[in-house]
């Protein structure tokens, strides 16, 4: 039965349609005129609620689609209900159905002049005051969203690009705006159906008294007397039942589109805007002020008063006492007494600013600087893999009043003097030559770019120059992200990897359990990570890198092996991470004698890394920084390909002269990848070498596990190599 739901929720709708289509065409009983009746009523009462329950318009978004079909429903009724009345009017008010009969006969008494005027001034309340107000607000709000949109898209891009929000919540954004859009112009149209359905009725309630009046005569020999009697009093029974819900629908649409936005419900949100005791003292003094004078009913206002003084000491009596009482009572601070808080910084990031720069942190301005820095946290921890702990933002006294620094660990790390009230204008090379824009001349912080203190009102005319324009804060938040991202194993601690492994247990308890807490420790795992990290290994897929751990704890547990060994396992993402696996990557070797010298050589006995000589690491630096430097813009970064125990030594070496050449052992090369050897380092004669090898390229022997032979559309081994 679960499988024929969809099939019965999308036959309901026009199943409804032909209901509808058959109530106008088709004769229908009065009983089932009067199951109808109290249906409509029952519909409107819901449309109603669920407008008022809503806690924004879009919650209610198909709101212009029910009108149109409550609407419909109302006017086929109408249809119906009219064939009844002139068919079988004269055979007394009971012919028409028992709803009519009680709208026409108990409820004005039986007396169809006070029904027409009843009538009469539920119209006008209707067309002109609810129907009337509720369109030209529609109309408004549709104008003014239709407005607005461009500039809520390009805020929902500025916040994409600074970091504020994910790719995904920037859609679903997009989304609700674009569907605000369409609501508000749906139901500034939606609208007119109120006003027409009202009109409507009151041409329907002319079309019954006239026709009835002389169908009565005419036809049934009724007398001028009875046939108004009879038939005016149904038409009037009648058009009270279609308006009753026709007002209901009407107030429901003016709360739709009145309603602001708030995290409660209509009832929720004005009992909260009406809770302030402030409200009803007045309302009971001036209340009891009138009934004080002797013309007025004192039996009405005096008890009004005293019901309104009630309601204001109830509600004084719910408001808590403000935090001001307690901080007044607490004992004053000892000013000998010093507290580790007043001399301890538990935060590992921190960003101190001058007293000229706190307004960045400052609430009734937005505190840009804080949405930044949030924005950040994510973005490097999306980047990391770990949750990145949380920064602080302090004021520092001994500080410049426009400097700021970036602290980590206590250790600055950067920082510069800006501007709080100008915007930044940064020449990234695509600035005008002998443009026109004026300002105070400094260097962009993260990046050595010559820039432009401007004013904000010349942001336009900095763009036009072909400047990058940033402010303030978007500064401070750039040079946090570069000094961040250099060195992400500075920011996991323990606590980050606890919470790592916790979620990692949730979905594969048993893969943890082959690692931690024993054979390796907290400690252990959390060095072992950082050692990747410093590497530029992330660690967002935490998986491979635990089987991997996984399966090298039960050979080692040197740090350094297993370092070695779950590189070797992560080849593909590494070098995934600058090359496509169908792409060639572009390699660089050592000579087999100078990569010898190398191993061979003078060990640091604290690491037990190799040392390499100053004026060797002088050379080897050289000359991969000019390969890399003769590499295309857009070309793939150089890799060196090295023997394991020289990986660590030579990584060292590059990535201070060579920081995009990417170090890896032969080892970690993944098996498919094809690769282009440009140049081999130290060797006498590139054209010399083993033959059906590079030369300069290990020996086979020192890698751990065979590798095939070269795939048969490589030109030759010196040019291209699948490893």
């Amino acid at each position: 039965m679960a499988g024929n739901m969809p099939k019965v929720s999308t036959l309901a709708l026009p199943a409804g349609i032909l209901a509808l289509m058959v109530l106008m065409i088709v004769p229908v009983p009065a009983t089932l005129l009067d199951v109808s009746f109290v249906l409509n009523i029952a519909i409107s009462v819901a449309i109603l609620m669920a407008a008022m329950n809503a806690h924004k318009a879009l919650d209610f978004s198909s709101f212009p689609s029910v009108l149109l079909f409550a609407t419909l429903l109302r006017l086929a009724l109408n249809v119906a209900s009219t064939r009844v009345v002139l068919v079988h009017g004269h055979e007394g008010e009971a012919a028409a159905g028992k709803v009519i009969e009680a709208f026409g006969a108990f409820l004005i008494g039986g007396n169809f002049a006070v029904g027409l005027f009843v009538f009469l001034i539920l119209i006008i309340i209707n067309l002109v005051v609810v129907t009337k107000g509720a369109g030209r607000v529609s109309e408004v709000s549709a104008r003014f969203t239709l407005d607005a949109l461009p500039g809520k898209q390009m805020a929902i891009d500025a916040d994409l690009a600074a970091g504020l929000m994910t790719a995904d919540e920037a859609k679903a954004r997009r989304r609700e705006v674009s569907t605000e859009a369409d609501f508000y112009g749906s139901m500034d149209g939606a609208s007119k159906f109120v006003k027409g359905d009202a009109i409507a009725a009151l041409l329907i309630l002319g079309v019954n008294i006239i026709a009835g009046f002389c169908l009565g005569m005419l036809t049934h020999d009724l007398s001028a007397g009875d046939a108004a009697q009879t038939y005016i009093t149904l038409a009037v029974g009648d058009a009270l039942v279609a308006q009753v819900p026709s007002l209901l629908l009407s107030i429901a649409a003016a709360v739709i589109v009145t309603r602001v936005g708030d995290n409660r419900d209509l009832a929720g949100q004005i009992g909260g805007q009406f809770s302030d005791p402030r409200s009803w003292l007045p309302v009971a003094f001036v209340l009891g002020a009138v009934g004080m004078i002797p013309a007025m009913p004192q039996s009405i206002f005096l008890p009004a008063a005293a019901i309104a003084m009630w309601i204001w000491h109830s509600l004084r009596s719910r408001v808590p006492a403000p935090e001001t009482d307690a901080t007044a009572e607490a004992p004053p601070a000892d000013p000998a007494k010093i507290s580790l808080d007043d001399v301890s910084d538990h935060t590992l990031v921190t960003i101190e600013l001058g007293y000229g720069l706190v307004q960045l942190v400052d609430d009734r301005r937005g505190s840009p600087l804080v949405a930044r820095v949030t924005g950040v946290r994510k973005q490097l921890s999306q980047a990391f893999g770990f949750v990145v702990p949380q920064f602080r933002v302090r004021d520092a006294l001994d500080m410049p009043p426009h400097d700021y620094r970036i602290l980590v660990g206590g250790v600055a790390l950067g920082g510069a003097t800006i501007r709080a009230d100008r915007i930044l204008a940064i020449d990234a090379g695509e600035a005008r030559k002998g443009h026109t824009l004026k300002g105070e001349e400094t260097v962009d912080p993260s990046f050595g770019c010559p820039a432009l203190w401007i004013d904000p009102a010349a942001r336009d005319h900095a763009i036009a120059e072909g400047f990058l324009t940033v402010d303030a804060s978007t500064v401070i938040a750039t040079q946090l992200n570069q000094l961040l991202s250099e060195r992400p194993q500075d920011l996991l601690g323990p606590d980050e990897v606890r919470s790592l492994i916790d979620a990692v247990k949730e979905h594969s308890a048993g893969l943890v359990e082959t690692v931690y807490p024993q054979p390796l420790s907290l400690a252990g795992i959390t060095r072992l990570l950082k050692a990747l990290l410093e590497d530029g290994i992330p660690i967002g897929h935490p998986l491979p890198i635990l089987t991997s751990l996984s399966r090298a704890v039960q050979e080692t547990q040197e740090h350094d092996k297993l370092v070695e060994m779950v590189r070797a396992d992560l080849g593909a993402l590494i070098v995934g991470r600058v090359c496509g696996p169908s792409d060639r990557l572009a390699v660089v070797t050592l000579d087999a004698a100078l990569e010898g010298s190398i191993v061979q050589g003078l060990h640091d006995p604290t690491t037990g890394q190799p040392v390499i000589e100053p004026d060797l690491a002088r050379m080897i630096g050289e000359r991969i920084a000019d390969l890399a430097a003769a590499r295309d813009p857009g070309a793939s970064p150089l890799a060196l390909i090295v023997q394991p125990h020289a990986r660590r030594a030579l990584a060292a070496l590059l990535k201070m002269r060579a920081p995009s050449c990417l170090v890896l052992s032969i080892s970690e090369l993944p098996a498919a990848q094809p690769i282009d050897v440009l140049d081999v380092i130290g060797a006498p004669d590139p054209a010399a070498g083993v033959a059906g090898q590079p030369p300069g390229l290990p020996h086979p022997e020192h890698r751990p596990d065979p590798r095939p032979e070269p795939h048969p559309d490589m030109s030759t081994p010196t040019e291209s190599m699948a490893a």
